[in-house]
Order: structure tokens, then sequence, then C-alpha cells
């Protein structure tokens, strides 16, 4: 079912440096959130791109119910591109270096002139790892414990609009007649690869940052992605789900991000609705 995206001008600075060590002045927390932000800018162009050539695939007559969701959703990883590009700065005036930006650049060139059902596989899969992520960060408190303020805002904002607008790649992929065997396919391809670059880019900050060497970044990090209530072993129902035959995201999730939206609506301005 097709929803109305509105788009959102989130309140926040992040133009003014924040501290290294900014999620609770932990190492391994803060250099995992950075790994992640660092694929943003460009995994978002990607989305963008894959859903805008989705939408002008489908034949005219068909497009009409999925074109108000589209343009919010585009206008929506917009505003996701160019906030964390801005936070990517000041990651690199830290001397934090982007690897995963490049490996991402160079694997989904092997797409380009492909059928664009391969990039709307490609865009729902990630799309169902942030999703399930932003179903996390959203249900506890431990993962952005004593964060700075700001980066705290950003991380809840961003987790709630993924989650609202988690289904509309892949029903531009269904509605184009994409099969299951490449959707499964694609999302275990994508899985692997998206954990390792993960991993790397999160042990890469630490090296970067003098920390990867301190055993309690490492007690840190298996509390954070193994210990109870970890991200691992609370996501791996979630991951697990999107291999049955009859998933669909809307089904799985969703409430927490628009709960979270309608509580803190004084922290953005509405700069535009699909319709």
């Amino acid at each position: 079912m097709m929803t109305d995206l509105p788009v959102r001008r989130l309140l926040v600075d992040l133009e003014t440096p924040f501290a290294r060590h900014w999620n609770g002045g932990d190492p391994f927390r803060s250099a995992f959130f950075n790994a992640l932000s660092m694929s943003f800018p460009f995994g978002e162009q990607f989305f963008i791109d894959s859903v805008r050539a989705g939408l002008q695939t489908l034949p005219e007559a068909q497009r009409a119910p999925f074109e108000a969701e589209v343009k919010g959703f585009i206008g929506q990883e917009a505003t996701h591109r160019r906030l964390h590009s801005l936070y990517n700065a000041q990651l690199e005036q830290q001397g934090l270096k982007n690897h995963w930006e490049p490996r991402s650049r160079r694997r989904l060139a092997r797409l380009d002139g492909k059928d664009v059902r391969l990039h709307l596989a490609v865009t729902a899969a990630a799309e169902h790892f942030t999703a399930i992520l932003a179903e996390y960060l959203l249900a506890r408190d431990e993962p952005l414990a004593g964060a700075d303020p700001r980066m705290a805002l950003l991380w809840r904002w961003h987790a709630s609009e993924e989650s609202e607008h988690r289904s509309t790649a892949f029903e531009l992929y269904r509605a184009l007649g994409g099969n299951e065997e490449w959707r499964l396919r694609i999302f275990r391809v994508v899985s692997f690869n998206f954990v390792c670059d993960a991993l790397r880019q999160t042990v890469n900050n630490l090296w970067h940052d003098g920390t990867w060497w301190r055993p309690s970044t490492w007690v840190s990090g298996w509390r954070v992605l193994f210990g109870r209530g970890g991200l691992v072993p609370q996501m791996y129902g979630p991951w697990r789900a999107y291999l049955q035959a009859d998933f669909h995201p809307a089904e799985h999730g969703g409430q927490a991000g628009l709960d979270w939206l309608r509580d803190n609506a004084d922290r953005f301005t509405l700069v535009g609705r699909a319709a």
C-alpha cells in the first residue's frame, strides 16, 4: 500500500564540531555509528537513482499510485544524504578515512546498464537492513546512551524515516515483475557485503582513532554486537524474515518510527509532502 511520505528539515547543527567519542565517550559505539554514516551519502544517492528509474520504467498508466510516495522517498533520502555529508566532513577533519564508499562505488558500478530491477532489488535489500537497524535503535536507549544530543537526534530521526519508507523500493520491484529468486539471492549478497563493510570500516575507524588496542574497546564491541540485547541477536530474526516467501516490509515493524516522529514534531519542520 502506497503511503504519504513528508519531507522534513531536521533542526540540528552539524557544522559545530562534535567530540571524537561523541557516543557516551565510548570509542567502539562512536566508531560503529561513524562507519554507518560513511556508507550513507553514496548509498542513498544510489537508492534515489534506483527508485526514480524504477518509476520511469513502469508503464505510464501504472505510475500514478507510486508517484507521490517516490517523490517523498527521494526527498527524505536527499535530506539524509545532505546531513550525513556534513557529519562525514567532521569525521574527515578528525582524521578518519572512508573506505566503505569507494568499495560500494566499485561494486555497484557493475550494475551500470543492467536491468533496473537489479538496482531495485539491491535497494530493497539495503532498505530492509536500515529498517531493522532503525527498529533496534528506536527500541532501546543503550546504543546512544550518553551521546551528544545532536547526534542522538540525528540518528533517531534518520531511523524513524528509514522505518517510514521501508516498503517503497520493495513495492516498485514487485510492480516491475521482480522475481523471488533474484530478491533472495541479492539480499544474501547485500547482507554479506553490508556486514563485512560495516566491520571493516569500524575497525579502520578505531585504528585511526588509536583506540583499537584497548581491551575496553573490544569489551564494548562484544557487548554492543553480541551481549544481552545486542545487535546481532536482536536483528537475526528480523533479518531472516526477509527470506520468507510471503514477506512484505510493511508487516514487520514501523510503529516505533511513527511514534518518534509524532512525539518529536518540534525537532523538525515540514518542507514538502509527496502529494
